[in-house]
């Protein structure tokens, strides 16, 4: 299934999805992101799938964008070729790491803790985070949450993607960098994935390596079989 759009009202799903007729129907390809990052973190923690953060069919900048098409079809039809995701962005915290695959929208991330679709903490994991249209004080308060509850304890590397409508990027910066550069792990930022031209597909659920310094993200496996 690929989402049409996000916004408001995916936690409201959730708890109105039939998880054994999902589980009894296997494995389907779920692609989308913004407030679908409910419906992400569910099909992970109830039927251990994988999914993809990547662009809705009706979002103007997928709609403009063929690169992001591009990266999405190539994800979906010929997943062996897109083994390496690249991006543009830089470290904030240079170093490499492992981990399996996890995140979405900070603030639904941080909206889902103590939900019975929760993931007890991203340990071991390579956790994305993104967000659109909120203010630093905000985004402060989502990322102290996530530490302050034990969530991020154990977490391998983070990859950063966008911050759209959001304070602009070098005043952000300092926020991530001072929430999240205590954690003592690799840092990418400015990945590319998330509310933003061009957005890459990144697939949730998948062992992978991360590179912050070379800007790229290289799975154990094709995102799909």
């Amino acid at each position: 299934m690929i989402c049409a759009r996000g916004g408001y009202g995916a936690q409201r799903m959730v708890d109105l999805l039939d998880w054994a007729a999902m589980r009894a129907a296997g494995p389907k390809v779920f692609v989308g992101f913004s407030d679908i990052t409910a419906l992400h973190e569910a099909f992970a923690t109830r039927l251990g799938l994988v999914t993809l953060h990547g662009p809705m069919a009706a979002g103007a900048d997928f709609v403009k964008s063929t690169r992001a098409q591009e990266h999405l079809r190539a994800t979906l039809f010929a997943p062996e070729t897109v083994r390496t995701i690249v991006s543009d962005g830089t470290a904030l915290v240079p170093g490499r790491a492992r981990g399996v695959t996890l995140g979405g929208c900070l603030s639904l991330l941080a909206a889902d803790l103590g939900t019975p679709h929760a993931r007890p903490s991203a340990r071991g994991g390579l956790l994305c985070l993104e967000d659109v249209g909120e203010e630093t004080y905000r985004l402060d308060r989502y990322l102290t949450q996530l530490l302050r509850a034990g969530w991020l304890d154990g977490v391998a590397g983070l990859l950063l993607g966008s911050w759209a409508q959001c304070e602009p990027y070098d005043g952000l910066r300092a926020l991530l960098a001072d929430r999240l550069g205590g954690l003592g792990v690799p840092v990418a930022e400015q990945f590319g994935f998330g509310h933003c031209e061009d957005a890459l597909t990144v697939p949730f659920g998948v062992a992978a390596a991360l590179d912050t310094e070379a800007g790229t993200l290289t799975l154990d496996e094709p995102a799909l079989s």
